[in-house]
Parts: structure tokens; sequence; C-alpha cells
């Protein structure tokens, strides 16, 4: 559901009742709520948490983070399902106690509903591209694909659609991550 009665800013995201068991967003001014993911959207967020932290604890090279508030602009708040970002990005896009600029990878697990689809397909893809995010992908728990974007320029545009399970999946962003299309989608 998104609402469009005024533009908002960060401070009044700050004001919403986070916590609620809704997740509120606030892309270019204008509010985005949706209500918690169901079972498949987190068996994927928990996999690809896994992938992730087995490969950041061999290597020491940055961090990742669930459901971060990530701070684009005064009028851009959204709380992407994972983000991950180099150690040395990090001075770049952390202040105080919070994530204010574009990690090195966001990564987006579509819920089902058109509203879902849309704001991750497009919202957000416009959104992240806007403020150079240098990898995006969108995962889709329904259609068991995964559409890497890549910063080339000024844009995101699509590097690849992964669809078969055998197929892997490298990071342009995180050097040396790669994975299998079915360790995303195992057992969901």
């Amino acid at each position: 559901m998104n609402t469009k009665l005024k533009t908002l800013t960060i401070e009044d995201w700050e004001a919403l009742p986070h916590g609620d068991g809704n997740r509120y967003e606030i892309i270019e001014g204008e509010l985005f709520v949706s209500c918690s993911p169901g079972l498949p959207h987190q068996k994927v967020v928990m996999n690809l948490i896994t992938l992730f932290v087995l490969f950041l604890e061999k290597n020491r090279i940055g961090e990742l983070l669930t459901n971060a508030g990530l701070l684009l602009s005064r009028y851009s708040g959204v709380i992407p399902d994972i983000v991950v970002f180099l150690n040395e990005t990090s001075e770049k896009i952390i202040t105080g106690d919070r994530l204010t600029g574009p990690t090195d990878l966001v990564i987006e697990v579509i819920s089902p509903g058109s509203a879902n689809v849309r704001r991750d397909r497009v919202d957000k893809l416009n959104l992240y591209s806007k403020h150079r995010v240098p990898e995006y992908w969108i995962v889709d728990p329904a259609n068991l694909t995964v559409d890497q974007y890549v910063l080339h320029g000024s844009s995101l545009t699509l590097s690849q659609t992964l669809q078969h399970e055998e197929e892997r999946l490298s990071s342009t962003a995180i050097p040396g991550f790669s994975c299998l299309l079915s360790q995303i989608f195992g057992r969901i």
C-alpha cells in the first residue's frame, strides 16, 4: 500500500510506529507500507544470510546487515532485506548509528502482490540507481529467479537473470562472493 498525501521526509519516517509488524519506507517522499513477509521470503533471506556470513567469516572484507534503515536522502529512507558493504565503504556510509549512503550490494526479496513487485522492480530500482548503489539483486521466490543489476555509468542496468538452479551468481561488488541459485532457493 502506498499513500501520497504530502511529500514526507526522514523526520516523518522516524516518527512512524516502527515495530508494529509493518515495514514503513519513504521513496522520494512517498510512503510505502508493507506487512510482514511470508515463509518463502524469510527462508530465502535466511539462505542468503547464511551464504554471506560463511563467506565474510572466511574473508573479512565487509559486513552484512538485515532490515537496516538506509537513508539515501532527506526524502528517501528504505529498509532493504539485506545490505552488504566492504570495510572501506563503511567510513563513507555510516553516520552515527545509521547507514546514510549507498551500500555496495542491496538485496531485495520480492513478496507476493503487485504493489510489492512494483516497489522492488521499479521504485527501488530507480532509487538505488539514482543514488549509485553499485549492485542490486532482486530475488523472486515465486519464480525462482534472481535479477542482477550492476551500476554502469550513472544507472543500474540488468546484467543477468538467473533462472536455473545450477547457474552461479557472482557479485561484482563483493570480491570473491558467488553461489549457486540452488543455494538461494534451497528448502523453500
